[in-house]
């Protein structure tokens, strides 16, 4: 196995169940072309997270971790037209290139990106949420999970990203600061009396990661 081979897999899934797309290439190129980081989610990923929304009739999203706005576009195209989103996003730059992104994806009137410290701009957020999408730094993974769990309803779910790391997930010695965080938001769930969830590895372009998906009870 390897990243070649994962690639391939990804690119030949994509390919068959996910249907080239104007709006989200065109986002891809220009948060390249804007110098952002090539980590927004993969295409099957970005079709899984409309899928989730769809699913539970989400009417309300909250996205912690914005980017370019490429996975923002896939959900919030999950949204009926009185739909809401917000997407919170720490860097003014990469607030810019979403914002016209998701304008130009038809979506500006359904997306609130706001700007700042995610836990600064959280209490602001109203409830109910029917899904929250986590992916942003890894060290406040459980102030994040804990913050949305205030606003998702009994019934939603909140997805984190990025949650295996290569594998290092499992080392409980590692001094990766992301890794611990990520180790803290499962220990943080595993107690958690008001979700039910599990998580997965996942393999394909973006290399060796996985998901973290909690339904909300009660």
């Amino acid at each position: 196995m390897s990243q070649q081979l994962w690639s391939e897999v990804d690119e030949y899934l994509s390919g068959v169940l996910v249907p080239s797309d104007p709006a989200l290439e065109a986002a891809l190129r220009a948060s390249d072309e804007a110098g952002l980081p090539s980590i927004a989610v993969a295409p099957n990923q970005g079709k899984l997270l409309n899928l989730l929304a769809r699913m539970i009739g989400a009417h309300s999203i909250l996205e912690i971790g914005t980017l370019g706005g490429y996975s923002t576009i896939w959900l919030a195209r999950a949204l009926p037209p009185q739909g809401r989103l917000v997407t919170l996003e720490f860097d003014p730059k990469h607030a810019a290139v979403a914002r016209a992104n998701i304008d130009a994806a038809g979506l500006g009137g359904l997306v609130d990106v706001r700007v700042g410290k995610a836990l600064d701009l959280l209490p602001s957020v109203d409830g109910p949420i029917d899904l929250a999408f986590i992916d942003a730094d890894k060290v406040n993974n459980p102030a994040y999970f804990e913050a949305s769990l205030k606003l998702v309803r009994p019934g939603g779910v909140i997805v984190v990203d990025n949650v295996v790391r290569g594998g290092a997930v499992a080392n409980a010695a590692s001094d990766d600061p992301n890794v611990q965080g990520i180790r803290r938001l499962h220990e943080l769930i595993s107690a958690e009396p008001r979700v039910d969830a599990t998580a997965f590895q996942t393999v394909g372009t973006k290399g060796y990661d996985g998901l973290t998906i909690a339904l909300v009870k009660s």
